[in-house]
């Protein structure tokens, strides 16, 4: 199962400000919003700020993202390894895509050598718990259904979150032990080896050197960089939505999803520099990635509970049961066409679109320019 979204009564950009964008409330989407605040205060104090008089130099900036991502997470692996702490699952998660991220402008793809291996080995870590953080996800909408006071089919959901808790619970371990053979501490000091221990200096170590050389990273290819990774990104994202135009398929849905968290996970790093128009952008990128994030949570629900169906066991112990849960599977169906209604009209509404395409012709044309009014 791919990595799923939760539910929020108010989403937030990273720097804690509310999008004005409301979804259905749950827990764990919460708690992200909340990460996200914290996260950027971090990035506030690493820019240092509106009223800082010397601007700090660009890769400088980006190096002190990384190792603070870096350090969150390894200060969340020892209770990732818990297996009780959905909120520290899905942040170690989050931790791994905004360091990789941040890694990719410093050392951009095809990467050679030992940063390749450590970026991997990031991605590794991340892709150990995606399963894990499924089960959460979905037995966070499992809980939301029973705490209301007059839940319809009540016991075809107790079912539904006992198979879940059943099959986390089966696949926990493997999961840890994937991570931990993932070694996050080991990738936490070689990685730190990569990326200026203080933040003050420009020069990172060169990989494929055997020596250990440094090269220096000039501030232009810092804007080279970071135009050239928007244009990719927005131009799959474009691609993926216009897809969907003509493939109303759940597969190019997906697409268009992961394509919209990349473009959101570089615009962060834009708006960790106060980039004019950088927070619109994230508000129009939230935007999508919520319609779709909401849409992608019934796909993989509906996935998993026909799984438990097709359990000959439960079918023939609890064949009326089965069919309440049946119920819920066409209840469920309903709901995902109407999401899948309200993205397509969000999409063919090009306000927001077009906006957000000027602004990243305009950033990808002239990013110096648009860094220096930040």
């Amino acid at each position: 199962m791919a990595h799923l979204n939760g539910h929020a009564g108010h989403n937030t950009l990273p720097d804690g400000s509310p999008t004005a964008l409301p979804r259905n409330g749950g827990a764990l989407e919460a708690r992200k919003d909340q990460v996200q605040s914290q996260d950027a205060d971090a990035e506030r104090e690493v820019s240092g700020g509106e009223n800082k008089g010397a601007r700090q130099g660009e890769w400088a900036r980006v190096s002190e993202l990384a190792l603070k991502h870096l350090d969150r997470c390894v200060s969340l692996e020892p209770k990732v390894l818990q297996g009780d702490d959905p909120d520290a699952i899905h942040d170690l998660r989050v931790a791994t895509r905004r360091l990789q991220q941040a890694i990719s402008l410093i050392y951009p793809s095809p990467r050679s050598g030992e940063v390749r291996k450590l970026y991997r080995g990031l991605k590794r870590c991340r892709k150990s718990l995606s399963e894990i953080r499924n089960y959460d996800v979905l037995l966070e909408r499992v809980g939301a259904a029973l705490a209301r006071k007059h839940t319809a089919r009540r016991q075809a959901w107790e079912a539904i979150g006992e198979y879940l808790r059943g099959l986390r619970s089966v696949r926990l371990e493997k999961s840890l032990r994937k991570l931990a053979k993932a070694n996050l501490s080991s990738i936490y000091v070689r990685l730190k080896e990569f990326l200026p221990a203080d933040g003050t200096s420009a020069c990172v170590v060169d990989p494929s050197a055997s020596n250990g050389a440094e090269h220096h990273l000039e501030a232009e290819q810092f804007y080279e960089r970071i135009g050239h990774a928007l244009e990719d990104v927005w131009a799959e994202l474009e691609r993926e939505i216009a897809h969907s135009h003509h493939e109303r398929d759940a597969s190019v849905l997906h697409r268009t999803r992961i394509a919209a968290k990349r473009a959101r996970y570089l615009i962060e790093v834009i708006h960790a520099f106060e980039a004019p128009g950088s927070r619109e952008a994230l508000i129009w990128l939230r935007s999508l990635q919520t319609q779709l994030g909401d849409w992608h949570d019934l796909v993989v629900f509906e996935e998993s509970v026909i799984g438990m169906l097709a359990d000959r066991n439960f079918l023939r112990d609890h064949l009326e049961m089965a069919i309440q849960v049946e119920r819920l599977i066409m209840r469920n169906r309903t709901l995902k066409s109407k999401l899948e209604k309200k993205y397509f009209e969000m999409i063919r509404d090009r306000t927001g679109f077009l906006k957000t395409r000027e602004w990243v012709r305009r950033m990808v044309d002239s990013p110096a320019a648009l860094f220096a009014d930040s």
